[in-house]
């Protein structure tokens, strides 16, 4: 958990203890009922009718945090963000909300720009290593290239280097803001709806026992409805590679399964690759490793909301590499 800071009360009596992370503040629901001064069944009421009206994403504003009770023993509670805590101010028409709101503001702008002031120097010498490392490897790359290495463990060791200082790029960018999406297919060949997704659903329950596949929710059909979106007339993902991208994501993250999210949200976006014939390169190689596409489900379970873009783009370059 990161910082924690006191929230005075209106009248200045009482403090409510504010913890920081990710960028955003989280209360408990005894905290909220504190803060609007309402009852605990009320603050219940519209936490619920917040997520059963789609207005925000539980898994993207919800966090367990370990909380000491007055009887000593440690508990996982969970914490609600500041998106949150906002919505259910303005439904029981509090002030105490939009002061909360100024005042959280306030304490997250401050908190932003110390944290990066004491971390920029960090950063620079972090992103200084990153790229010795990577020139370094481009030299011994270079070196192999020109002494004509041509045995099968010269070729080994320079498609080693030659992975690694692709990943390391990767990286650079990403730390540095520069991280685009190259390389996209614009034809859509084949569009997979909810029915047909169920169905995979149902035939990969044979390989696996207990509540595997058995739905919780609508996140499913939503995650696929998601990537074919337009707005104003365009597509919120125009490629085939971020449609692909983003349903991998937004099957993690919807959790709409009791069990087999990550496995589900895998196969269905190898699937969809396939059908839309970028699932292999031209010479018959996988453009993603089989370790690739779990590390890559592993990162999406245990990101931010706040990381989607970087870790989208990611995925997308990583599907559009060529196979030099």
């Amino acid at each position: 958990m990161g910082d924690v800071v006191i929230y005075q009360s209106t009248n200045g009596e009482s403090g409510l203890q504010v913890h920081l992370d990710q960028e955003t503040v989280w209360l408990s629901l005894n905290q909220m009922t504190e803060l609007f001064s309402r009852d605990k069944s009320v603050i219940s009421r519209h936490l619920r009718n917040v997520f059963l009206e789609g207005e925000l994403a539980h898994d993207a504003v919800v966090a367990k945090f370990a909380t000491t009770a007055s009887d000593g023993k440690t508990y996982q509670v969970d914490y609600f963000n500041l998106d949150v805590i906002i919505s259910v101010g303005y439904r029981v028409k509090s002030q105490q909300g939009t002061r909360f709101r100024q005042w959280a503001t306030r304490i997250l702008h401050s908190h932003i720009v110390n944290g990066y002031t004491v971390n920029e120097q960090r950063l620079r010498e972090e992103s200084t290593k990153l790229r010795e490392m990577r020139q370094t490897m481009e030299l011994l790359a270079r070196t192999l290239t020109s002494h004509e290495l041509v045995t099968d463990t010269g070729k080994d060791v320079l498609a080693v280097i030659t992975d690694y200082a692709y990943a390391l790029t990767l990286l650079d960018r990403y730390d540095h803001g520069t991280l685009t999406i190259e390389g996209l297919t614009g034809e859509l060949r084949y569009t997979i709806g909810y029915e047909e997704g169920i169905t995979i659903v149902t035939g990969m329950k044979g390989e696996f026992d207990g509540l595997f596949g058995i739905e919780k929710d609508q996140g499913f059909k939503s995650a696929l409805a998601t990537i074919y979106q337009t707005f104003d007339g365009k597509e919120l993902y125009p490629s085939v590679e971020e449609k692909a991208a983003n349903l991998l994501y937004f099957i993690v993250k919807n959790h709409a399964f009791s069990d087999g999210n990550k496995r589900i949200a895998a196969a269905l976006f190898i699937y969809f690759l396939s059908r839309n014939d970028i699932l292999y390169r031209p010479d018959g190689t996988k453009r993603l490793a089989d370790n690739a596409l779990v590390a890559l489900t592993l990162l999406i379970a245990g990101s931010r909301p706040d990381e989607k873009e970087a870790i989208v783009k990611v995925i997308v370059n990583l599907i559009n590499r060529s196979n030099d």
